[in-house]
């Protein structure tokens, strides 16, 4: 059985780590690089770490940023925010990240993906999903440029093109969910979690160990990204590992 990964996100505004509830009241958190390093030492699997306005203000990456970062940390992160098209992926690339998170430019031409896929590997593409619960019957709709942009896309279907793109993974996060610590969108992660042969990352919700425990088996995702419970150090990684263990989900120790 393959591990579960723990994955905390650090969005950057200006340089700083931010955090915000639904994607809105944002307030500062501390310095990416710091930590970065003090999740890596800590036994996060992953980092990842999101420009939360590059799309909107039209910016490109944060190309010194990153390579602070990978001189700073010695696990895989993903990097993401304005990425728009080949040229972008390979500076990031080169400048030390080891995936890279694309969303808004993915929905507006999914052939992008297929480019990107065949010349850095789909192991390294990793398409974002903003998706929001409309109504009670259960749609949810893809949004971009950071949950701005309300699209024609519901979620589901757009996972499944993602991954017929080229995808290697499949970031999902639940805006109903985005830092309110109920709980993950089970229902919803499940659905897309068993409907793809790519690993799913299931993000928005986390506010005790129990949830990521229900996000892994009821959810079935691959792996759990959270900010504000390791920001705040609500949870600690090293004893939501052995919670994880205690459960009898298998994560890396």
């Amino acid at each position: 059985m393959l591990s579960k990964r723990i994955i905390p996100c650090m969005d950057i505004q200006e340089g700083r780590i931010v955090k915000g509830i639904n994607f809105g009241g944002i307030k500062e958190v501390g310095n990416p690089v710091e930590m970065g390093r003090y999740y890596a030492e800590q036994g996060a699997d992953e980092l990842v770490y999101l420009d939360i306005t590059a799309t909107k203000e039209k910016r490109k990456v944060f190309l010194s940023l990153v390579r602070e970062i990978a001189r700073n940390i010695n696990i895989p992160f993903t990097v993401g925010g304005g990425i728009t098209g080949i040229e972008d992926v390979n500076l990031l690339l080169e400048a030390g990240a080891d995936k890279i998170s694309i969303n808004s430019a993915a929905v507006k031409n999914a052939s992008l993906i297929t480019e990107m896929a065949k010349r850095f590997g789909s192991q390294c593409i990793v398409v974002a999903m903003d998706v929001k619960m409309e109504n009670p019957d259960g749609d949810w709709t893809v949004y971009v440029n950071g949950g701005r942009i309300k699209t024609a896309k519901n979620a589901h279907g757009w996972a499944l093109q993602a991954q017929e793109a080229g995808a290697g993974e499949i970031l999902l996060t639940s805006m109903n969910h985005d830092g309110t610590k109920n709980g993950f969108a089970l229902h919803l992660t499940r659905e897309i979690s068993l409907s793809l042969n790519i690993p799913v990352i299931a993000s928005g919700g986390a506010g005790k160990m129990q949830d990521f425990a229900d996000v892994f088996t009821i959810g079935c995702a691959n792996a759990a990204l959270a900010a504000s419970v390791f920001h705040y150090k609500e949870i600690e990684i090293p004893e939501l590992k052995r919670y994880l263990l205690s459960q009898k989900i298998a994560v890396r120790q």
